[in-house]
């Protein structure tokens, strides 16, 4: 039985079938393992994780009496939290998709290139370019007020090797949409997208070895990693033009609100509006990017997930936001209809988050491939609707991304 426990109630012998939080957060390249080392309990402990589910069937059980929270209870309050958005109309995008991934495309390429020359130009101790950095995100900000999933779901495409450039980029772009979903004017839209561009500049200061290690970091190697925000703070602050937005969100994208977060351990109403902001984006694109040793999950998991941890991890009023601004199946998310089809998601439409435009590709009825046909799940006549998300790595498709993108790309 999957029962969800406080990681105080862990005990040797356990089965921990999965951490409650990102895998960026936890000292281990794994779950699904038997706690068998006093030493990995205090491994534990010593993280910021505060949860995580046991199978009593492959394991130690809780004491008698002791209580944990089941995961059809757990089930029970994601779904509220995304319920509460799904109905809600949502403003139609300016542009087609189709017509904006080109454009996209070629913004993510310069981007890339430019956020490359910019870390660089940090390491080698020269000052961070910000005037280039502020036409970087005009571009970004124009290509997201024509469609914003396109980019931002591009920029979710990149490779282990160009992570730390690319999830600038793509910070960037969430940071600029999610604004636009709270409000925000244009002034402080435009600010925080630059302070997604830059909230990771300190990663620029830390080794390479550290950085581009292809396996899980150690502690000491983490603790490193973890002073990034204090050293992005100093490289801005000597940049000198840099506003207080981006000095914020640089520092403190790592707070939670439930002050587990670094470096200074913030909570709730400590924390600003901007950092609330750039911490969702911030986890939502680690989780769905490939690092090299995980691949990313798929975009309607993490948001599922996301939601498990948002009481304590996020601002609520920002998260909800943010899931209506990308969906609850964002672009690329694999789903499967009610007619027994297998499809990719490819355009949110304006009438509901759950009715989506989808590219359906695999009958399950037969298990084979068929014509790919695009179904529009809003519309009148559509007697198809998603039933539930599926897994990529159980299906294996090579060619999901090129599906929904049209851009010869493949999982990796």
């Amino acid at each position: 039985m999957l029962k969800r426990i406080s990681v105080q109630q862990l005990i040797v012998g356990m089965h921990i079938k999965e951490f409650c939080g990102s895998w960026m957060e936890h000292p281990f390249f794994r779950s699904g393992f038997v706690l068998a080392d006093p030493e990995d309990l205090n491994r534990i402990l010593a993280s910021s994780i505060k949860e995580v589910w046991i199978d009593s069937a492959k394991g130690l059980d809780l004491p008698a009496g002791a209580m944990a929270v089941s995961r059809a209870e757990t089930e029970t309050q994601v779904q509220q939290v995304l319920n509460q958005v799904a109905q809600e109309p949502r403003e139609k995008a300016a542009a087609p998709i189709a017509a904006e991934i080109e454009r996209a495309a070629k913004i993510c390429l310069a981007s890339k290139r430019a956020v490359m020359a910019m870390f660089q130009e940090v390491r080698m101790g020269k000052t961070a370019d910000t005037a280039s950095a502020h036409r970087l995100v005009e571009e970004i900000s124009d290509s997201v007020a024509r469609n914003a999933s396109a980019l931002i779901s591009l920029a979710r495409l990149k490779t282990a090797d160009d992570y730390t450039y690319m999830h600038s980029v793509a910070v960037c772009a969430m940071m600029i949409a999610l604004a636009r979903q709270l409000g925000l004017d244009e002034t402080h839209t435009r600010a925080v997208g630059m302070a997604g561009l830059m909230h990771d500049l300190g990663k620029a200061a830390m080794p390479m070895e550290v950085l581009n290690k292809p396996g899980k970091l150690t502690d000491a190697e983490f603790a490193i990693i973890k002073s990034h925000p204090v050293e992005g703070h100093r490289i801005l602050r000597a940049a000198g033009e840099t506003g207080p937005v981006i000095l914020d969100v640089c520092l403190h994208h790592h707070e939670k609100i439930d002050g587990s977060g670094y470096p200074e351990g913030l909570q709730g109403d400590g924390i600003s509006l901007f950092a609330k902001m750039g911490a969702v984006c911030d986890v939502y694109d680690a989780i769905t990017s490939n690092r090299p040793y995980k691949s990313g999950w798929d975009p309607a998991e993490s948001l599922h997930k996301m939601a498990e941890w948002a009481h304590g991890h996020f601002d609520e009023l920002v998260f909800k936001a943010f899931v209506k601004s990308l969906g609850i199946y964002p672009i690329g998310s694999l789903v499967r209809l009610s007619s027994g089809r297998i499809g990719v998601v490819m355009e949110q439409t304006a009438k509901s988050l759950t009715t989506p435009r989808v590219k359906v590709f695999f009958s399950t009825r037969f298990n084979l491939r068929i014509l790919p046909e695009i179904i529009d799940l809003s519309h009148p006549n559509c007697q198809d609707k998603i039933v539930r998300r599926e897994d990529p790595d159980k299906w294996h498709f090579p060619d999901l991304d090129a599906l929904w993108s049209g851009l010869n790309r493949t999982r990796g």
